[in-house]
């Protein structure tokens, strides 16, 4: 796919095109960044095959298991605002991945995290719609994961 890519992914992209694999990862971090649940179930599959592996929930497969997630997050008292930098994005019929960096803060009261996950994202065309199937995110410092574990519990 040769698509000029932004610098970084937020969520507050403008003029995408929803049919494109963009539009699915700025509408999954809308979602995140505005600890909106029903737009997060909206971009990932609502099947047993999807998964995610991240530093809070371990593995989580299937839809059930991944909301339970992120409404840890969501409800917890931390505040967790990320970008999605330094990617690639890659397509292939009905599905694509992107790999990059995520990079943003976790604040929770006098706590302040400056965050830095490898990340990767796969994609499928459901319905015709993109749909999340897989996430894998992994802190690069072991140190800064203890410090977020313990910040969002």
């Amino acid at each position: 796919m040769s698509l000029l890519l932004p610098s970084a992914i937020d969520g507050h992209e403008t003029n995408l095109d929803p049919a494109q694999p963009l539009a699915a990862l700025s509408a999954f971090y809308r979602a995140f960044n505005h600890r909106d649940l029903d737009a997060m179930a909206r971009n990932w599959a609502n099947d047993a095959a999807a998964s995610m592996s991240n530093p809070l929930g371990g593995i989580a497969r299937g839809w059930p298991a991944i909301r339970a997630v992120y409404e840890r997050i969501f409800a917890g008292h931390a505040r967790v605002q990320v970008a999605f930098h330094d990617f690639t994005l890659h397509e292939a019929g009905d599905f694509f991945h992107a790999v990059g960096r995520e990079r943003g803060t976790l604040v929770n009261g006098d706590t302040r995290l400056e965050l830095a996950i490898r990340t990767s994202r796969l994609y499928r065309r459901i319905d015709g719609a993109w749909r999340q199937v897989h996430h894998h995110g992994s802190f690069d410092d072991p140190g800064l994961l203890t410090a977020y574990r313990e910040a969002v519990q």
